[in-house]
């Protein structure tokens, strides 16, 4: 009860916010960017949490999703809404086929195949000019505002969106972590090999966590089109802003938690975006500097994430309770 009394609460502050905040405001737009690299970092969370590997080639999956929405809006005029199932789709069969060649290897040798596959479909989107415009990049076409046709003329609607996103994501999240495939996936995680002596069929579990991640990535690619408006290959598949950023976010959080991804959006969006709006008009490369640094200190502080801290509250009320 107390953890249902807890989510309901945090549901209730996230929701809350956008009404505090000026409706096509600065903030208002780091908000709604804040959670929905939650989400994608939710939605790595499954691959790069309960199932251990370290994947940075998210940007691909993403990019495919912000651009296959985009594209289907400005040639046939297709509701982004439908949009964002055909992206899932493509995004599914692409983690599906970098996965397939990919699941068995370990380590920094999958976290390379995955990057050099990211890198690729950025190259791809640059060079293939007729479908996406180059790095001239798309521009989202402005409609007259309608739920319809997801367009709105404020932020604010962005935001309930990607916090519904958000909660969507999550929830898949702990269904899988509490299912029969989440314990398959701490099977693997701890031991591949006795895994498959039991009975486990590794590649085949792993195969179907990457297709669920590249699908949910990719739905929230197109909500990432339709906030930013504008977007080329070098933002959506860029390897350091999405790939590297989301799988940062989640172990800043605490990896193959349902908390760590929000916790550590929640942490690094803002301050990130206050470093640069703090220290941007000084020496050039300053503000990155000063993050880097607030970066290293909580990893040291707390190299297992950000929701170790609630787990040491939680120790310490017990213990004060026990006496």
């Amino acid at each position: 009860m107390k953890r249902w009394i807890a989510i309901a609460l945090v549901v209730l502050v996230l929701a809350a916010v956008p009404q505090l905040l000026n409706p096509t405001g600065y903030w208002m737009r780091v908000f709604t960017f804040t959670l929905l690299f939650a989400a994608m970092a939710q939605a790595w969370n499954l691959i790069g949490g309960l199932a251990n590997q370290l994947s940075l080639g998210h940007a691909a999956f993403f990019g495919i999703g912000a651009y296959t929405s985009t594209i289907l809006l400005l040639k046939f005029g297709i509701s982004p809404w439908i949009g964002m199932f055909a992206a899932g789709a493509l995004g599914g069969l692409a983690a599906l086929i970098i996965a397939i060649p990919t699941m068995r290897l370990q380590g920094h040798y999958f976290a390379l195949a995955t990057l050099a596959f990211g890198e690729v479909a950025r190259v791809i989107a640059n060079v293939w000019t007729s479908l996406t415009g180059g790095p001239g990049g798309l521009s989202v076409p402005f409609v007259p505002p309608s739920f319809a046709a997801y367009s709105f003329k404020q932020l604010l609607p962005h935001a309930y969106i990607a916090l519904v996103a958000l909660i969507i994501v999550t929830v898949i999240f702990e269904v899988i972590r509490r299912g029969a495939m989440g314990y398959r996936l701490r099977a693997i995680r701890e031991n591949a090999a006795a895994a498959e002596v039991v009975g486990i069929d590794t590649t085949k579990v792993k195969l179907q966590t990457a297709v669920i991640s590249g699908v949910l990535t990719a739905m929230l690619g197109t909500l990432f089109a339709q906030v930013a408006v504008f977007f080329d290959p070098d933002t959506a598949f860029s390897a350091a802003s999405i790939s590297i950023r989301v799988a940062l976010i989640a172990i800043i959080g605490g990896v193959g938690t349902a908390a760590g991804p929000i916790l550590g959006a929640f942490f690094i969006v803002p301050i990130e975006e206050l470093m640069n709006d703090l220290f941007s008009s000084g020496a050039a490369g300053l503000s990155q500097l000063i993050f880097g640094v607030i970066l290293i200190v909580v990893i040291l502080w707390r190299p297992r994430g950000l929701v170790t801290i609630f787990e040491a509250l939680r120790a310490r009320l017990q213990g004060k309770g026990a006496q």
